[in-house]
């Protein structure tokens, strides 16, 4: 599924699911949670869109990332290759890798490749190899970092919108409340409190939405970076295994 389509979908349904909710929210006592919430006004139903967007890409990083980790752990997997690089069985590392599934493994996958081209090209200059292995890291790294950064913008898009469309209401909800103190003779008590609801109950959910937006996007990006060092010491290592000489096409 195309990035754009699916957030268009994601789009269309956070908004079909909130709208509902709060339309429901509405039918409920005058004294419950959920009517005061109501009184919040529509953008309640686009700030509540926004933190059910949250959700399901917290759900969508945290599956796509546990992916990204593979099979096993990743210490005893770098330490089999070199095994298997020492003992010259090129073919079972990179056997290995596909068994894996991880992004390390696609790295580590290109470098072996690369590694057996240069072999059948006879090159046997270790420092032409080790400059190709890495430019085989770079490249198969360019491919994988979209993957681990995928949606991690609109995170961070969310979490500022959040903020502002609670701002929006919150200027809304004052308006109202203003507009109740301007009358004539005493004040309309049931409007100016309807007023300051509207804006409380928009500025807690723009916060909330904030709040998880800011924290998700840190969080998976601390992933992100770790994922990029790992890959890159487990590349240097491997290649300095491979341009020992120790090992065999």
């Amino acid at each position: 599924m195309k990035q754009g389509f699916f957030t268009a979908v994601l789009i269309a349904v956070t908004y079909a699911v909130s709208l509902g909710f709060y339309i429901w929210m509405g039918t409920n006592p005058p004294e419950s949670m959920f009517h005061a919430v109501w009184k919040g006004g529509p953008i309640v139903s686009v700030l509540m869109a926004l933190i059910m967007m949250v959700i399901a890409y917290i759900v969508e990083r945290i599956v796509a990332l546990n992916k990204a980790s593979g099979k096993g752990a990743i210490t005893d997997f770098v330490q089999s290759l070199k095994q298997d690089i020492e003992a010259g069985a090129v073919d079972q590392a990179i056997s290995r890798c596909d068994d894996h599934q991880s992004s390390l493994s696609a790295v580590l996958r290109a470098v072996l490749e690369r590694y057996k081209i240069l072999a059948v090209h006879n090159i046997t200059d270790r420092d032409k190899r080790i400059s190709e292995m890495q430019k085989a890291v770079e490249e198969a790294t360019v491919m994988e970092m979209p993957l681990l950064e995928k949606n991690l913008v609109a995170i961070s898009t969310i979490a500022s919108i959040s903020t502002m469309v609670g701002l929006l209401g919150t200027t809304l909800g004052m308006i109202r409340a203003f507009a109740a103190m301007a009358t004539s003779g005493s004040p309309d008590a049931v409007q100016l409190s309807q007023g300051i609801s509207e804006a409380l109950f928009n500025t807690a959910l723009g916060i909330l939405g904030g709040i998880m937006g800011i924290v998700t996007y840190n969080v998976f990006t601390s992933k992100v970076d770790r994922f990029n060092y790992m890959i890159d010491e487990a590349a240097f290592y491997i290649i300095q295994t491979l341009g020992s000489g120790k090992s065999q096409s």
